[in-house]
C-alpha cells in the first residue's frame, strides 16, 4: 500500500524512502528520545549501520507509516497499526528522533494530520495510543490532540531497573 503525502504548515508526512535509513542513523541515539520508548541510555551514542538497516526494514514494511519531515529534513516517524476492521479502530505510534525538536509542537502537528486522515480517508471510528506514564511531554501532546485517558496498566514496562505504568488513551471520531 502506498500512503498519501500529508502536509501542514511546517511538516510533511510522506512514505518511507531509502535515504531515511541514513538520516535516522545520523540522528543517533539520544537518552532523552530513548527514555520516551522506555529505554535507559547512559549517554548519547551513534547508531550502527546494522541498527539503521534493521530499523529501516521494519519501518518500510509498515502499511500505514510516514516519515515526518520538517522542511526537507527527516525528524521522525508516525504510523497507524493494529487495525481492527470490524471495530473501525487502529492504534497510533509516533516518534520524534531529534532531541532538539522535542516539545516544539512537531509531534502535535504530525498527530493531527494522521488523526484527520484516519477519521476521514480511512473512515475509522476510534484511535488509541499507549504511553509511559512518566512521558509527560507526549501525554500533553496527545491531550492537545483530543485523546482521553482511558486506563492504566500498572507496572507493564520495565525501564532500566524499575517498573513503569503505561497509560491507555483514546480518541473517538465524534470527539
Amino acid at each position: 500500500m502506498v500512503v498519501p503525502v500529508l502536509s501542514d504548515v511546517r511538516l510533511t508526512l510522506r512514505p518511507p524512502r531509502p535515504t531515511d535509513r541514513d538520516d535516522w542513523r545520523a540522528l543517533g541515539h539520544s537518552p532523552e528520545v530513548a527514555r520516551g520508548f522506555g529505554v535507559e541510555l547512559p549517554g548519547p551514542r551513534e547508531a550502527t549501520v546494522e541498527e539503521s538497516d534493521s530499523w529501516f526494514a521494519d519501518f518500510a514494511r509498515q502499511d500505514h507509516a510516514w516519515a515526518i519531515d520538517l522542511g526537507a529534513r527527516f525528524i521522525g516517524t508516525i504510523r497507524l497499526h493494529s487495525f481492527v476492521p470490524a471495530d473501525s479502530r487502529s492504534s497510533v505510534a509516533i516518534a520524534i528522533f531529534d532531541p532538539a525538536l522535542l516539545g516544539h509542537g512537531c509531534g502535535t502537528e504530525a498527530l493531527r494530520l494522521v488523526i484527520r486522515y484516519g477519521f476521514t480517508a480511512l473512515g475509522l471510528h476510534r484511535l488509541s495510543i499507549r504511553v509511559l506514564a512518566s512521558n509527560t511531554r507526549a501525554i500533553r501532546c496527545y491531550e492537545k490532540c483530543g485523546f482521553q485517558h482511558e486506563g492504566r496498566e500498572r507496572e507493564s514496562a520495565r525501564v532500566g531497573e524499575r517498573w513503569e505504568d503505561d497509560l491507555i488513551m483514546g480518541l473517538i471520531r465524534e470527539d
